[in-house]
């Protein structure tokens, strides 16, 4: 009885085991608009993406290293670090509008961007790029620039893109909170329906 006991336990163990090492992580990298602003986190996209993968996916793991009011620069100084904390077989980087918001070089954006696209390559890890829109009173050089610069970086990068991660609902007052700039609760699964199609496949890539 004994040994049919320790049997047991040792199988269980490297059923454990077995079952951590094939879990992978999603890692997402983001603003505002992926760490639910001004809405309860349980809300926000993110969270609604890691609820439908724990049913078709249960083995990936979701961190949302989002944080409101994220630029590219703050973004890039924690990239490494959560690399090697999180060791992502996939990652969501969407980022960029506070640089446009604020009127930053998009030059260097870009370059920011590209730096953390590296190192996530440099990991294996694959990237899926989410591009954004800023209201046209920038001026339309600079707006078409800032929307034009994610279609750059992903076709030299090959990357799974999404041009504009909040279409059809940045247009809808309905999906909108009162700011005219993040999404409301109901906004929230648009969002996961413009972005998934994107993301799926890459997860069906181990």
């Amino acid at each position: 009885m004994f040994f049919k006991r320790q049997y047991w336990l040792v199988l269980l163990i490297s059923l454990l085991v077995s079952n951590l090492a094939s879990a992978s992580t999603l890692l997402v990298m983001g603003d505002s608009l992926s760490a639910a602003y001004n809405l309860r986190p349980e809300l926000g996209w993110v969270s609604l993406l890691e609820n439908q993968l724990s049913e078709s996916n249960p083995e990936i793991k979701v961190v949302n290293a989002s944080v409101s009011g994220e630029t590219t620069q703050g973004g890039l100084s924690r990239f490494k670090q959560l690399l090697s904390e999180h060791k992502p077989s996939w990652i969501i980087l969407e980022l960029g509008a506070n640089d446009a918001l604020r009127g930053y070089p998009l030059t260097q954006t870009k370059s920011n961007l590209e730096t953390m696209i590296k190192a996530a390559h440099e990991t294996d890890a694959k990237v899926l790029l989410l591009g954004n829109q800023i209201p046209q009173n920038y001026g339309k050089r600079y707006t078409e620039m800032f929307f034009n610069l994610y279609k750059e970086l992903a076709e030299e990068y090959q990357l799974a893109y999404v041009p504009f991660m909040l279409k059809g609902v940045a247009l809808n007052k309905a999906l909108m909170q009162a700011d005219g700039l993040h999404p409301n609760k109901d906004g929230q699964p648009v969002i996961l329906n413009t972005v998934f199609p994107e993301l799926e496949p890459l997860l069906e890539q181990r």
